[in-house]
């Protein structure tokens, strides 16, 4: 027999046991969603009807009135974003496009009033449509010599007379011939047949017209007033020469004649000029 001292033979300690588990049965489980489902089974059918349409926003406030004038008559300052007057810039523009319009006009009379003597004086000095040459500086002495090495030219002489213009105008040579760079002088006869004193003027030309530029005229009474007392008979010459020029040109091969024609107008004065009358 096996002995066990005293302290061998002391009490064990007591176990304790813990508490049983309270079971759970399926009425105090939460509910949980069914499987194969998205949503749970508070979602609304998908046949329920549709919410009703937000109501629509309230109208917006009316403008506000326009600001009171003050005690002098301007208005008061505008409360809110800034917006430029333009009533300066375009009252500006106005007036400088009324100027503009103004100055043309001006221009524009100014321009038809001047345009006959200023057609004259270009024609005179070019030969532009026929008209012979009057400048004086184109007379120099070595303009005046005759080239002898071409033929002559035949100059033949015409003349007509206005309706209103009571004369007789003719010339008293019917032709002259001359070679270029050599002067001929040649006579018109002017007569007023009316019982009253007249003045006239003449205006001149020559044709063909790619001639003028060489035709210089030193003497003439064309574009000069011509006053004949009634029944007054007066001679009128013309001195004139050819450009020696006229014979170094190709474009002048061919020409053996010019003719020199005047036509008198009735005249009277108008702002200081003397004027014809068609």
């Amino acid at each position: 027999m096996l002995l066990r001292s005293p302290a061998a033979l002391r009490p064990l300690p007591q176990l304790q046991c813990p508490a049983p588990r309270r079971l759970l049965n399926a009425a105090t489980l939460p509910a949980q969603p069914a499987r194969g489902r998205l949503f749970s089974s508070t979602a609304p059918a998908r046949n329920a009807p549709a919410p009703p349409p937000p109501p629509p926003p309230p109208p917006p406030p009316p403008p506000p009135p326009p600001p009171p004038l003050s005690s002098a008559g301007a208005a008061a300052p505008r409360r809110g974003p800034y917006r430029p007057d333009y009533r300066a810039y375009y009252k500006r523009k106005n007036t400088d496009l009324l100027y503009y319009s103004a100055s043309l006009i001006l221009a524009t009379l100014t321009l038809s009033y001047a345009s006959v003597p200023l057609y004259r004086a270009i024609c005179q000095r070019t030969g532009f449509g026929g008209i012979p040459i009057t400048d004086s500086t184109r007379f120099t002495p070595t303009k005046l010599h005759p080239v002898t090495t071409v033929p002559r030219i035949r100059v033949t002489f015409a003349s007509s007379v206005s309706d209103t213009l009571d004369w007789k105008f003719t010339p008293q040579q019917r032709e002259v011939r001359v070679h270029p760079g050599e002067t001929a002088l040649a006579f018109y006869t002017a007569t007023n047949r009316s019982d009253k004193d007249v003045i006239g003027v003449a205006t001149y030309s020559v044709t063909p017209g790619q001639v003028a530029p060489y035709f210089s005229k030193i003497q003439c009474f064309c574009f000069e007033e011509q006053k004949l007392n009634a029944g007054e008979t007066v001679d009128m010459p013309v001195f004139f020469f050819i450009d020696p020029e006229f014979a170094e040109d190709p474009a002048m091969k061919g020409i053996e004649q010019v003719t020199l024609s005047y036509t008198f107008f009735k005249a009277k004065y108008e702002d200081g000029e003397i004027r014809p009358l068609a």
